[in-house]
């Protein structure tokens, strides 16, 4: 039986996964109480980008926002016991019997997950990708990637009042422009 609090580690041998919806804003608490009760769980995290006062902030936060995965790592799994766990809206199931998650999905979202449970999803962007910026001073600026650093930065060619200027701005505050870019980095 796993250990009160235990998360998922990626060489942990369990059975199939299943999918778990919480109660609105309590995945903390479902979390929680279905691994002190011997469930391994999982609820991939993602890095957003968001403004607090103005500033911009990385914030953790679900993938999956209202869901948690579960499984159960000995032979019969209680199932029954999900439903009535506090924070736990219900077991997620199409007919009568909880439907487990295919396989080939959890070991990729596992895969692509760090110790911490938190999933990196790339922008794919490379160098002279057109892009705009989504947060910060330069919100809604377009330019062209120079040139991507190691540190999660890109060094960007915005065109900001008639000439091009190198900015090195987060990946995270970039998204890929809807348009072609002119070579002076305006859209056509």
């Amino acid at each position: 039986m796993p250990t009160r609090g235990m998360n998922l580690h990626k060489d942990m041998s369990v059975n199939e996964w299943f999918l778990a919806q919480a109660k609105p804003g309590a995945d903390h608490v479902a979390k929680r109480n279905l691994e002190r009760q011997g469930f391994v769980t999982f609820q991939p995290m993602e890095q957003r980008l968001v403004a607090r006062k103005g500033m911009p902030t990385v914030q953790a936060r679900p993938l999956f926002p209202g869901y948690i995965f579960v499984s159960y790592p000995g032979e019969a799994a209680p199932w029954s016991l999900v439903n009535s766990t506090y924070g736990v809206a219900r077991l997620v199931r199409f007919g009568d019997r909880p439907t487990p998650v295919p396989a080939q999905v959890m070991t990729e979202l596992r895969d692509a997950c760090d110790h911490a449970d938190t999933i990196f999803l790339g922008t794919h962007l490379g160098p002279g990708d057109a892009v705009e910026v989504t947060l910060g001073p330069a919100t809604t600026f377009l330019g062209e990637v120079e040139r991507l650093s190691p540190n999660q930065r890109a060094l960007v060619l915005l065109d900001f009042m008639g000439k091009q200027t190198r900015v090195s701005v987060p990946t995270v505050q970039l998204k890929a422009a809807s348009g072609q870019m002119s070579p002076m980095g305006a859209t056509p």
